[in-house]
């Protein structure tokens, strides 16, 4: 099989795994079967079992039970792993082939920022993953651009606007080639990943304490206002969990409602489920070097 059409393959999965997730999600009350579901996907019984098992690691029942208000509120947590504030943990494997893997975060100067990227120079590229295609960019300093794209030309337009006076190249780095091998599963441990953020600084303290939720562990808004000293920020905290640049490095996906429900997700509520639901998946099955 080719490179493309791996791509392609990846990205068809996971299309029938978001529709399924979003019937799961639209009919939870009724507890769809697996026929049910099926039909909604245009699938067999059998093939969506074996697709969606391939996926998550699970069935979609079990999927279905990791995604329920009662175990989202069973695992959330305010105990966040404690690591120095320079480098943090991250990934979704977590204890994995990832267990070595580091993020430092250094923000652009005020300068660039109030310029628009003036002068920096941008590679990117479109990155096939289980959970949909992704647009990365970066400048000489790291990663500062990750999102989730549906229409390239949109997220490409999305990209020029945050980096209006940038230089913007449909070019491979070295940045980029270790964000392709992270999520390939091939990510070398003695390697590191580099972010290159903008952001006020109240944004950039939110975006390093998402850094210190652990992989299928949740925090409510609430939460993570208080561990950032500031309990009745939870709406600011909101306001910059929406505006992380760094999709599933920076794991804003596991912050949640505090009743348990999701809460939105600039990159849709469905694939937010479905990253919260194969975490949950990985961490009770203990098969995070199975997922292929």
């Amino acid at each position: 099989m080719t490179k493309q059409s791996t791509s392609d393959s990846r990205n068809g999965q996971y299309h029938v795994i978001a529709q399924a997730i979003h019937y799961i999600r639209s009919h939870y009350q009724d507890q769809p079967s697996l026929a049910a579901i099926a039909a909604h996907v245009n699938l067999s019984p059998d093939h969506l079992q074996r697709v969606f098992s391939q996926w998550a690691g699970v069935s979609p029942k079990k999927f279905s039970q990791y995604l329920s208000i009662e175990h989202a509120k069973s695992i959330l947590t305010d105990d966040f792993v404690g690591l120095e504030d320079a480098a943090y943990s991250t990934g979704l494997s977590g204890t994995g082939r990832l267990h070595d893997l580091f993020i430092n975060i250094e923000s652009m100067t005020p300068g660039q920022w109030r310029n628009g990227g003036e002068k920096l120079s941008l590679n990117y590229q479109f990155i096939a993953t289980e959970f949909g295609e992704l647009l990365a960019a970066a400048t000489e300093q790291g990663i500062c651009h990750l999102q989730f794209s549906q229409n390239r030309e949109a997220a490409l337009r999305q990209l020029r606007y945050d980096y209006p006076k940038a230089q913007c190249v449909a070019s491979k780095s070295t940045h980029l080639a270790r964000v392709e091998s992270f999520f390939q599963h091939t990510f070398a441990s003695a390697d590191r990943l580099h972010i290159h953020l903008k952001g006020t600084d109240f944004q950039l303290q939110v975006w390093k304490s998402l850094l210190k939720i652990p992989p299928g562990r949740l925090t409510t808004y609430g939460q993570l206002a208080t561990a950032n000293g500031q309990p009745n920020a939870a709406r600011a905290v909101g306001g910059a969990i929406g505006k992380n640049p760094i999709a599933i490095l920076i794991p804003c996906h596991r912050v949640i409602q505090a009743s348990g429900c999701l809460g939105g997700y600039r990159w849709g509520e469905d694939r937010k489920a479905a990253l919260i639901g194969r975490e949950a998946a990985q961490l009770n099955n203990n098969s995070f070097d199975t997922i292929k």
